[in-house]
């Protein structure tokens, strides 16, 4: 009787050190407010793709967790120490996928924001006074921010991916404008192995299929954040370009 209580109590306790030793991957999503917008409630009519994506995850096997904020450039979500915060739990086995570019053109130092970042990949820097943070800071390029977002990414376990920036509804010709930050993105993850989505091209393709008018009304309150139904066009490219990612198991965990 003894061997039987003592093989019962070893095999419950194998099943906790499973349990406890199994990790739920974490899916982590940063950006500005095109990818989540407000509270993420939607009640301004303005939806960032990051808070509808969830639905296409099976949340069961990994969570989602939405940490993107509106008016933040690569550089503000490092400095207002969001980034400091992820790091504190991000472990090996989770995802990041960042977005970042909407609002890195801004100025570097205004009263109003100073959230820009210096034009490029590049390892330049200038030192200025921040007139939020009301003291000197070192600012660097987009390139710099996003490679750091990447190697402290990597150097927890975790698995980064870039993407370019959703598009404005801005047109040319007949054709969505794509502006800069889709090549620096771009060069920056193939300088450091991270993988990448070409968000704004997808996007942009999707939007040329159709006539203005429909694009138009993705765009209530301005040419740059969408509604509940673009954000479900956004998200939907991120998924589909999820699914091209190769040697990326993060497709794994989206819904069949």
């Amino acid at each position: 009787m003894k061997w039987v209580t003592l093989f019962i109590l070893l095999s419950v306790l194998a099943g906790l050190s499973f349990t406890l030793d199994k990790h739920k991957p974490v899916f982590y999503i940063i950006g500005d407010s095109t990818v989540k917008n407000g509270d993420g409630t939607g009640k301004n009519n303005q939806v960032g793709w990051g808070t509808v994506i969830d639905v296409y995850f099976d949340t069961s096997r990994i969570s989602v967790r939405n940490h993107a904020i509106g008016g933040r450039s690569s550089r503000t979500f490092i400095t207002d120490g969001r980034w400091d915060k992820i790091l504190e739990t991000l472990t090996k086995g989770d995802y990041v996928i960042m977005q970042f570019g909407h609002n890195d053109a801004s100025p570097l130092d205004d009263t109003a924001r100073a959230r820009g970042t210096i034009k490029g990949i590049g390892d330049d820097s200038i030192e200025i006074y921040n007139p939020i943070r009301k003291m000197k800071e070192t600012v660097y390029s987009y390139g710099w921010y996003m490679r750091k977002y990447v190697n402290e990414a990597k150097a927890k376990g975790a698995i980064p991916i870039i993407c370019s920036p959703v598009p404005r509804d801005n047109w040319k010709n007949g054709k969505i404008i794509r502006n800069d930050y889709v090549s620096w993105a771009k060069q920056v993850a193939e300088q450091t192995g991270a993988f990448y989505i070409d968000l704004q091209e997808l996007i942009a393709l999707q939007y040329e299929k159709m006539d203005t008018a429909t694009v138009n009304a993705f765009f209530p309150a301005d040419k740059t954040h969408t509604n509940r139904d673009g954000a479900v066009l956004n998200a939907q490219e991120v998924v589909a370009g999820i699914k091209e990612l190769k040697k990326c198991d993060l497709k794994k965990f989206l819904v069949q």
